[in-house]
């Protein structure tokens, strides 16, 4: 994209964004070449390398980056993906690569139809960041924390910056981005300059996730995803479990459970968890000989589904605009946050390419821009969510219900019917917007079911099955 033309005699265009994460510099990318001079304010020490980050614990979690998100990635930072196939990461065809049974049933092994990239959020991170700070125009601020915005309800000129002194300094930019995630004080920040008006929706299923790593078995690079999701029909806790093979020769295991079904964090529960608490004991059978890495079971707890609803404001400031987590938070077992980032910041920087960073009215027309995505993933999320026992939140319009139905229907179908598979994967992995779910043929193929017997087990080969015992076979 080719910049606005420039003169010497202009002065520099400032950007600010707040927070070094994955979204903060996605939002430094989308405004190179846009603004002269781009500030990172973050307040931790950011690793050299694929380390763990003091502000982002859930990084120990299992992370999948889907396709939609990947092909945002790919706007902002072409060769990304490249780059993280290099250091370790693994692009895993869907549904090829992936083993898993949905409420409807197992899924079949279709050709690949979309895809996930797979590896530690560690390394995807790093990747990122390498790539970002190689820019001239970027710079990070780090140890220091943002402590409120400069500038008036009609439009932010800056950001007050507190230091590892104690020392506050005032940052002026023509335009602040907060990407700073679950931790974002935009609405509080927002208040002060006379702005109170944001509404907040907020869903809370009591998500507890747990994970451990494993050592990979000899000759498993090329090990599927195995997955095993809750069904939010039947009235009692979700359950999961999820078995990702990241870099390192490592088996990444993460499980979850809604409140009164949550995961242990001692070793044996670990383990008998993936195997009689949820729905299958695949993840359980495969985990049960394979060795165990130093580090113990890592457990989270804040994954309540939050989202600010910034678009409706009535009135919005001109300079400011709200990013990533920032604006909503999702229960990560959908694994939709990272997607939903990328393609809202890929959404303003084709909506600041346009314009002056200054320009009336533009922060307005990107937080409406970065809405879209967030609105998706937010109804995704949420609609299965709130079915669970205990969980706390706005309960669904009755019309819901029958959206819920049909896209149980189309799920049903999705497990033997390949064109269905696909027009759902497309919708979930962010590669399509919902709607398309509605188009006649997939309403048609809904109707008429799967077509094909269920699967009685997990798609797993012999060859996998060999891998995963060390040449037994798992009972599964």
């Amino acid at each position: 994209m080719t910049p606005p033309s420039r003169t010497a005699s202009l002065p520099p265009r400032r950007a600010v964004v707040i927070g070094g994460g994955l979204a903060g510099m996605l939002a430094a990318a989308a405004l190179d070449g846009l603004a002269d001079e781009i500030t990172v304010v973050e307040r931790d020490a950011l690793p050299a390398g694929p380390a763990p980050r003091k502000g982002l614990p859930q990084a120990r979690h299992t992370h999948l980056l889907w396709s939609g998100g990947v092909r945002a990635f790919e706007e902002l930072l072409p060769g990304i993906t490249g780059h993280w196939l290099a250091a370790g990461a693994r692009r895993v065809p869907l549904p090829t690569g992936l083993v898993s049974l949905w409420p409807q049933g197992w899924v079949r092994r279709w050709p690949e139809m979309q895809y996930m990239i797979v590896c530690s959020r560690d390394l995807l991170d790093w990747v990122v960041r390498e790539r970002v700070l190689e820019q001239p125009a970027v710079t990070v601020l780090q140890a220091h924390t943002a402590r409120g915005l400069v500038g008036t309800a009609e439009r932010v000129r800056g950001v007050r910056v507190g230091g590892p002194d104690g020392q506050e300094l005032t940052l002026g930019a023509d335009l602040v981005v907060d990407a700073c995630g679950r931790g974002s004080r935009a609405p509080v920040w927002l208040r002060d300059l006379g702005i109170g008006d944001i509404e907040e929706e907020r869903v809370d299923s009591g998500l507890v996730y747990a994970t451990r790593l494993y050592r990979a078995p000899a000759g498993s690079e090329g090990f599927p995803v195995v997955n095993v999701q809750s069904d939010p029909g039947r009235p009692v806790p979700g359950r999961t479990a999820t078995l990702a093979p990241v870099e390192g020769g490592r088996w990444m295991v993460t499980l979850s459970g809604t409140r009164g079904g949550e995961p242990p964090a001692d070793p044996e529960g670990f383990e008998a968890f993936a195997r009689t608490a949820t729905r299958h004991p695949v993840v359980g059978e495969l985990i049960s000989g394979v060795e165990p890495l130093p580090g113990g079971i890592v457990l989270s707890r804040s994954t309540v589904n939050r989202r600010y609803l910034y678009e409706r404001a009535e009135r919005w400031p001109d300079g400011f605009v709200a990013a990533g987590d920032s604006v909503a938070t999702y229960n990560p077992v959908y694994g939709q946050g990272m997607s939903v980032a990328a393609q809202g910041l890929a959404a303003l920087r084709g909506a600041v390419g346009r314009s002056r960073l200054d320009e009336p009215g533009l922060a307005r027309r990107v937080q409406q821009v970065i809405a879209r995505p967030v609105a998706t993933a937010w109804s995704l999320a949420t609609s299965q969510d709130i079915l669970y026992p205990g969980a706390v939140g706005r309960q669904p319009h009755p019309c819901t219900g029958l959206a819920y139905r049909y896209v149980d229907r189309l799920a049903h179908a999705a497990t033997g019917r390949a064109r269905i598979t696909r027009a759902f994967i497309d919708v979930i992995t962010m590669s399509r917007p919902s709607a398309s779910w509605l188009h006649p043929d997939i309403v048609v193929g809904a109707l008429r079911g799967p077509g094909r017997r269920r699967l009685d087990g997990p798609p797993l080969t012999a060859d996998e099955l060999k891998i995963a015992t060390g040449g037994g076979r798992a009972d599964v």
